[in-house]
C-alpha cells in the first residue's frame, strides 16, 4: 500500500506542475495606448442557479462579425466557462462615450427570450484581460403591482465600463448599466435595440500583483468567524483532554488488574476486553471491501493533504482560474478501483445527460470526456496493476499481538444504544459540530459567488475533524471492547466516516433553508455532485478512524500477557 501510495503522489505531483493557468491575449499582460485587450463573453444563467449556466451568445446578443472562442484549460471547461470574443471592444487607455455595439431588430421569439431570461434573474459574465465581470440583463417592474400578469420587463442596453490602470497594466475593471437605457419587452412584438457602452479609463496606484485581491475579500464579520474557529478549537482541546485523561486512567486500572489477575490463580476467568483477546484480530467479514474501502480512503486523504499544501502556498490564488478544478480531478481520478470512481461516473453520467438536455454550458464536451477517460486509462489503469504486483511480492503481513483463535466466542446481548447506527450517530456529530459553521463559507463559495481564499482557516478546521474523528472512534472502539464485543473492524470504519452523513444532510438544509435554487437540472447537480463530495469524506474518514482505532487495540493488547 504504501509503495502504491507513493507512486499516486509521484504522479499527482507531476501533473499539477504541468497545469498552467489561463492566460489572455497579452501574455505578460503589458499593454501600450491604443493596444487592443480582447474582451471575451463567457456565459448567462440564473443568479440563483449556479451550475445552469449557458453560452452567451444562446442569447439573442449583439454578435461581432466573427465570433473567436477562447482555448480553455481543463478547469476552466469543466466550471462551465465558454469565453467567446465579446462584441465590445475596450482598447487600452482609449476612452468611448455612447459606441454603438450594433443594431439589432429582435423578432417576438427573442424578445419572449430575453423576457424569460429577465424574469429568472439572468445574469452575464465576462473576462477583461483575466478580470471577470458581472452583470444583469435586465429589470422586473413589480411596484405597486400585485398580479404578475401587470409586472414590467426591461432590457439594458448600455454597458457603462470603468476601467483601472497602473502604467502599462491593467487592474481593475467594473461594469454597470444604464438605468435610464432601457428597452421595454413586456409585449411580444418586434423591438429596435442599439446595443451600446462607454468606456472610461482612470488611473490606479494598485500594483499589477495585488489586482486580484478585489476578488477574495474575507467573509465579512471576519473577528466572529475567528471567534467560532476558537471555539472549535477549545471544544476540541477539552474533548480530546477529556478522552484522553478517562482513557489513560480506565486502561491502566485495566492493566493493573489484569496484572493481579495474572499473578492469582491461573484459572480465574477473564472479563472486559482481555477476555476477547484470541477475537479481536480475526479478520472481518468481506474483508476485501474493508480493505478496499481502507485503500481509497487513505488515498483521499494523501491527496486532500496534498491539495491543502498547495493552496497554503497560493496555487490556488483566484488568479489562475480552474487550477483547483483540474487538481480535484486529477486526484478523483488517481483513485484506485471503481469504489469510489464508481459511483463518480454512474453521477456524472447522469448529471452530464441532464446538462445536454438543457443545453448548459455544465455539459462537457466530447473531447474533454476523451481527455478525462484517457487520464483515467493511462494513469490509474497501469498504477492501479503496478500498485497490486507490488502489494502481492510485498513480504510484510499482518501482526496481531495476540493468537487468533479457531472459533470465535459469542457475542453477549448488547443495549440499543451500543449498536452500529447510535454509535454512529454519535461519532459523526462530534466532529460535525466542529466544522458547521465553516461548511457555511465552503457552500457558499462552491455554489455561489463568493471566492473562498482562507485556506489558513479551512486547513485548520480540518485538523480539527481528524483529531475528533480519531479520538471519539478510539473511545467508542474501547467501549465496544470492553463490552466483549469483538466485531470493531467495520464498526470502528463506519463511525469514523459518519460525519459525511451529517455533511449529507447539511446538504438538505443549505438547498431548503439558506439558498434559492431552484429546478431540476440544479437540484440535481447539487445533491448529486454532494453526494459524490460526502462519500468520499465517509471513505476519508473512515480510514482515519480505522486507523487511529487500529493503532489503538495493537497497542493495548501488546501491553498484556495474551496466551
Amino acid at each position: 500500500m504504501e509503495k502504491k501510495m507513493t507512486s499516486y503522489v509521484v504522479v499527482l505531483i507531476v501533473l499539477c506542475c504541468c497545469v498552467t493557468p489561463a492566460r489572455s491575449d497579452g501574455s505578460d499582460h503589458k499593454y501600450k495606448a491604443g493596444d487592443q485587450v480582447t474582451m471575451y463573453a463567457n456565459k448567462v444563467g440564473p443568479f440563483h442557479n449556479p451550475s445552469e449556466t449557458y453560452r452567451f451568445f444562446d442569447l439573442p446578443f449583439c454578435a461581432p462579425a466573427q465570433v473567436t472562442e477562447k482555448k480553455e484549460a481543463l478547469g476552466e471547461v469543466l466550471n462551465g466557462d465558454r469565453l467567446v470574443s465579446a462584441p465590445y471592444k475596450l482598447d487600452f487607455m482609449y476612452d468611448k462615450d455612447s459606441e454603438i455595439a450594433c443594431k439589432k431588430k429582435l423578432s417576438k421569439e427573442e424578445v419572449s427570450q430575453f423576457r424569460s431570461a429577465i424574469a429568472k434573474d439572468y445574469y452575464f459574465q465576462m473576462y477583461y484581460d483575466d478580470l471577470p465581470i458581472w452583470g444583469f440583463l435586465g429589470k422586473v417592474d413589480k411596484e405597486g403591482k400585485i398580479d404578475p400578469s401587470e409586472y414590467k420587463y426591461y432590457l439594458f442596453k448600455h454597458l457603462h465600463f470603468e476601467i483601472f490602470y497602473n502604467n502599462d497594466h491593467v487592474v481593475e475593471i467594473n461594469a454597470r448599466t444604464d438605468p435610464n437605457a432601457l428597452v421595454d419587452i413586456t409585449e411580444d412584438k418586434e423591438v429596435d435595440v442599439d446595443f451600446m457602452y462607454s468606456v472610461k479609463w482612470k488611473e490606479s496606484t494598485t500594483p499589477f500583483e495585488k489586482r486580484m485581491e478585489k476578488y477574495s475579500q474575507l467573509p465579512h464579520h471576519l473577528e466572529i468567524h475567528w471567534f467560532s474557529i476558537i471555539n472549535s478549537c477549545v471544544t476540541v482541546i477539552l474533548l480530546s483532554g477529556f478522552l484522553a485523561t478517562i482513557l489513560m486512567r480506565v486502561l491502566k486500572n485495566d492493566f493493573v488488574n489484569y496484572a493481579h489477575d495474572e499473578e492469582a490463580a491461573d484459572d480465574q476467568e477473564e472479563t472486559g476486553w482481555k477476555y476477547i483477546h484470541g477475537d479481536v484480530f480475526r479478520y472481518p467479514k468481506c474483508k476485501s471491501l474493508l480493505a478496499a474501502a481502507l485503500g481509497s480512503g487513505t488515498q483521499l486523504f494523501t491527496m486532500t493533504i496534498f491539495i491543502f499544501i498547495l493552496a497554503l502556498v497560493g496555487v490556488f490564488y483566484p488568479y489562475n482560474r480552474g487550477a483547483l478544478f483540474t487538481a480535484l480531478v486529477v486526484r478523483n481520478l488517481i483513485l484506485t478501483g471503481a469504489l469510489f470512481c464508481g459511483p463518480l461516473f454512474l453521477t456524472f453520467c447522469f448529471l452530464n445527460s441532464v446538462a445536454i438536455g438543457y443545453t448548459a454550458t455544465a455539459a462537457l464536451p466530447f473531447g474533454t470526456i476523451v481527455v478525462i477517460f484517457l487520464i483515467w486509462a493511462l494513469v490509474t489503469s497501469p498504477l492501479l496493476v503496478l500498485g497490486g504486483i507490488a502489494g502481492k511480492n510485498s513480504k510484510s503481513e499482518f501482526q496481531a499481538p495476540c493468537r487468533t483463535t479457531k472459533y470465535p466466542r459469542e457475542i453477549p446481548p448488547l443495549p440499543w444504544y451500543r449498536g452500529t447506527l447510535p454509535q454512529m450517530a454519535m461519532a459523526g456529530f462530534l466532529p460535525f459540530n466542529a466544522i458547521c459553521i465553516e461548511l457555511y463559507y465552503i457552500f457558499a463559495s462552491v455554489w455561489g459567488f463568493r471566492m473562498y481564499t482562507i485556506y489558513s482557516i479551512l486547513f485548520i478546521v480540518f485538523i480539527i475533524v481528524l483529531i475528533v474523528t480519531a479520538f471519539i472512534t478510539v473511545a467508542l472502539t474501547y467501549f465496544q471492547l470492553a463490552a466483549e464485543d469483538h466485531e470493531w473492524w467495520w464498526r470502528a470504519f463506519l463511525c469514523g466516516g459518519s460525519t459525511g452523513l451529517f455533511i449529507y444532510g447539511y446538504c438538505l438544509y443549505y438547498y431548503y433553508a439558506r439558498s434559492d435554487m431552484t429546478g431540476f437540472m440544479q437540484t440535481s447537480f447539487f445533491f448529486g455532485y454532494m453526494a459524490c463530495i460526502c462519500y468520499g469524506f465517509f471513505l476519508m474518514l473512515g480510514s482515519v478512524g480505522f486507523r487511529a482505532a487500529l493503532f489503538f487495540v495493537r497497542h493495548i493488547y501488546r501491553s498484556i500477557k495474551c496466551e
